[in-house]
């Protein structure tokens, strides 16, 4: 007897191996998926200006790279005894301007660098709500904690969305004509935008993103959201806050999508990594003994012999 429905998902004929070179950018899905690749060791980049929610956000960042641009004072604000950017987020943060300046424009040079290379990149949208500044009309990628009056809140239409995923697709393109573009919609629940109010924000990102693959080679659509929804419909798969996946939702999407998008030759590497991170993170009662000292002995030999097969993979 079958207990639930399952999502299918096909293989792709342009998987990641571990000469992949992989940038992931978006909402905080991006990253939960971006750790999995680092704790495997792929070639991984991440979110150079922190979480990014909605496509607006990532289009900007895309065109910032392409046209290398240069953030002075005039971008930035201070507010609650810190330095922001409204095309950041708060992880940038600094209490020094010049350390944000400084931050900003090396994330600009190392996005327009990684793209360049980047063979895979994965998109993950996680709202079609924005916020744009009264003041000089502009969305904003994060408002904050700036008062609320000094914003209007929208809902980014289906047209809006698909003209800045095919802006960003655009510029991958420019970098590098061989990348793959892989876009999810994140299954984190942005319910304090409304219940009903996140369904419909996530049908237009999900409606604006199809219209674009479909017309496309280069894109693909990986059903986070969908798996999350559907096979995992079950409040036990969420945190606390009832709202992220928690690390089994986590771990079960990340397996739907090694069996996807990762090569059968890397996912019997990434059981080596696995070994070895395990082994890493093994604390000896007693550290000095002949038994822990093969134990590491045999670790170190495990990673060098690894290293001389694929000299990217790092511990």
């Amino acid at each position: 007897m079958q207990f639930r429905t399952q999502i299918p998902v096909f293989k792709s004929t342009n998987p990641i191996d571990y000469t992949s070179q992989i940038v992931s950018l978006g909402s905080c899905f991006a990253v939960n998926m971006s750790e999995k690749l680092d704790y495997f060791r792929f070639q991984n980049y991440c979110n150079p200006f922190g979480i990014l929610f909605h496509p607006l956000a990532i289009a900007k960042l895309f065109e910032y790279a392409l046209r290398n641009k240069q953030f002075t004072e005039s971008d930035i604000f201070f507010h609650n005894e810190q330095w922001h950017s409204f095309d950041a987020h708060s992880d940038l943060n600094e209490t020094d301007k010049n350390q944000l300046l400084d931050n900003l424009n090396s994330a600009t040079v190392q996005t327009k660098k990684q793209l360049s290379g980047a063979t895979h990149v994965i998109i993950t949208l996680g709202t079609a709500w924005v916020y744009r500044k009264l003041e000089n009309d502009q969305i904003v990628a994060n408002c904050h904690k700036v008062p609320q009056k000094q914003f209007k809140k929208e809902l980014l239409s289906v047209e809006a969305i698909r003209e800045n995923l095919e802006k960003i697709m655009d510029i991958v393109l420019q970098f590098n004509p061989e990348a793959k573009l892989i876009f999810t919609v994140s299954p984190v629940r942005h319910i304090k935008d409304g219940f009903v109010e996140n369904q419909w924000s996530k049908a237009n990102l999900i409606t604006a993103i199809h219209q674009v693959i479909s017309e496309s080679a280069v894109a693909s659509y990986f059903p986070s959201y969908e798996i999350m929804m559907d096979e995992l419909r079950d409040y036990r798969f969420y945190t606390e806050d009832m709202i992220h996946p928690n690390p089994v939702a986590i771990d079960y999407i990340w397996e739907r999508f090694t069996t996807a998008w990762i090569t059968e030759e890397a996912q019997q590497v990434m059981k080596e990594v696995e070994s070895i991170q395990k082994g890493l993170a093994h604390r000896s009662f007693n550290p000095d003994s002949e038994q822990h000292l093969r134990f590491l002995e045999n670790l170190k030999g495990k990673i060098t012999k690894l290293a001389e097969q694929y000299p990217n993979i790092e511990f």
